[in-house]
């Protein structure tokens, strides 16, 4: 799937995908924003490229992968600002987009065709999106993080 718009946005999932978010600009900002995410609140955690889950996950997992995240972000986005964490609402989000720090292009958007994220977290059923590349450190760093739910 490209990374523009679809024609019609009928399916909740795609409106907010290509709706309105807000950046999270500092990593401070992004210490504060993982508190504002609630990890009862029922998220789909979907690793762009794979299938989209069909359950949420549990609080745990949740949990788990924001912390696992975070780590990886400050690990490999190795710049004095975040930048890389959207969300449709920064103090209660039900959407976030996180881009991957070894595929950024232009993830902000003024490119014709930006990249997909890397991840996604939502409170709404995924639809699946097709990246033309996803790196084979990520599809390990995904597969680590299955793992390690088991």
């Amino acid at each position: 799937m490209a990374a523009t718009a679809p024609q019609t946005l009928d399916d909740p999932f795609q409106c907010a995908f290509y709706g309105t978010l807000y950046g999270v600009m500092t990593w401070d900002q992004l210490t504060q924003f993982w508190d504002k995410v609630d990890a009862r609140a029922g998220w789909y955690l979907y690793a762009v490229g794979t299938e989209p889950p069909t359950q949420p996950a549990d609080t745990e997992h949740v949990k788990k992968f924001m912390l696992d995240l975070d780590a990886l972000l400050r690990l490999e986005h190795q710049e004095d600002y975040c930048s890389i964490v959207y969300a449709d609402n920064l103090d209660n989000p039900s959407f976030i987009k996180i881009y991957d720090p070894n595929h950024l292009g232009s993830s902000c958007g003024s490119s014709k065709n930006p990249p997909l994220p890397g991840w996604v977290m939502s409170l709404i059923p995924p639809a699946a999106l097709y990246p033309t590349v996803v790196p084979q450190s990520r599809k390990r760093w995904w597969q680590g993080f299955l793992d390690s739910l088991k």
